[in-house]
């Protein structure tokens, strides 16, 4: 994959377009005040979904929007420390009372990986992929059923920068893939998944084992939506080899591209691409630019091998 490891989300919920880094970095400070940590050094690691901070001490922030992701927050937490019992490789909350709330925003607190970022290979997510599809959740987590649109809908809602004329074709596709998806037989049983499996949400630890971070989006529905990413990054976008694909599946054990239902998830997740990033576009242009262009091709069906990971 060119320029990046850290590709493309298509999960999160609907964003202000006022989450700012200072505004951001204050919530991080008041959050770390009210936890007992020192937030003095602080460096911010990226701003997407959530703003996530490296303490100089081996902890990570994440900073959520706002509250509306407080349920989200206490989700991700219990998951990461069921997921600490079955000693599985995902990243561990700190074992201190969180989420924290600081002023309109969710802040959790997280064990760092590494000093830096290295991010893992397609054959990584297809071992932490059949190891976790192996794994049956607890009653006690409660994570429901994926519900592929809810924030799609929410980002269009939101969301004053997209012209009328956008604004109108992305809820008529809206709801011509809402059709299409409930048509669809999945080939795979159904259960835990990660919810938006990809390379940019694994990690390399210090001793260099993949580890897998964001369980955010951890929820109960059919194992081909954490395969489809690693598949659309290599053939739509041309982010992954063929080699690396070929890969994935071998060790997988399952190519959704084989799969009939696959152009109607690859097409769900592409537009899903399209609504997260264009929550950065109201005070980002080389995001405003990328989701005008991601539009067009979603409109006159043209190649998506230009498209730039975020």
């Amino acid at each position: 994959m060119a320029e990046t490891r850290r590709t493309d989300s298509s999960e999160g919920g609907s964003v202000p377009g006022d989450f700012t880094v200072a505004k951001a970095g204050a919530a991080m400070e008041e959050a770390c005040a009210m936890a007992g940590l020192s937030p003095s050094g602080a460096t911010l690691i990226r701003l997407g979904e959530n703003a996530v901070f490296r303490l100089t001490e081996p902890i990570v922030v994440r900073v959520a929007r706002s509250t509306a992701y407080a349920s989200d927050a206490r989700k991700e937490v219990a998951v990461a420390r069921w997921l600490a019992e079955k000693e599985f490789p995902a990243v561990r909350a700190l074992p201190i009372d969180q989420p924290v709330i600081a002023g309109n925003h969710v802040v959790t607190f997280w064990e760092s990986l590494s000093e830096s970022e290295h991010y893992g290979s397609p054959a990584d997510v297809a071992r932490l992929l059949a190891e976790l599809h192996r794994l049956e959740a607890p009653v006690r987590l409660s994570l429901g059923r994926l519900e592929p649109f809810a924030r799609a809908e929410r980002r269009l809602a939101s969301n004053g920068w997209f012209s009328d004329k956008d604004h109108a074709f992305l809820n008529d596709r809206l709801m011509e893939l809402r059709t299409a998806y409930a048509r669809l037989e999945f080939a795979l049983p159904p259960g835990l998944i990660h919810g938006d499996a990809s390379v940019g949400n694994v990690i390399h630890d210090r001793r260099g084992r993949p580890v897998l971070i964001d369980l955010d989006g951890f929820t109960t529905g059919p194992r081909e939506w954490d395969l489809v990413l690693t598949a659309i990054y290599y053939e739509r976008f041309g982010w992954h080899t063929a080699a690396e694909y070929a890969e994935f599946v071998k060790i997988y054990g399952f190519d959704v591209m084989q799969w009939p239902g696959y152009p109607v998830l690859r097409d769900v997740r592409e537009f899903l691409m399209v609504t997260w990033l264009s929550q950065k576009a109201p005070q980002d242009e080389r995001a405003a630019a990328e989701v005008r262009k991601r539009i067009d091709s979603l409109r006159t069906g043209t190649s998506r091998r230009d498209w730039e990971p975020y």
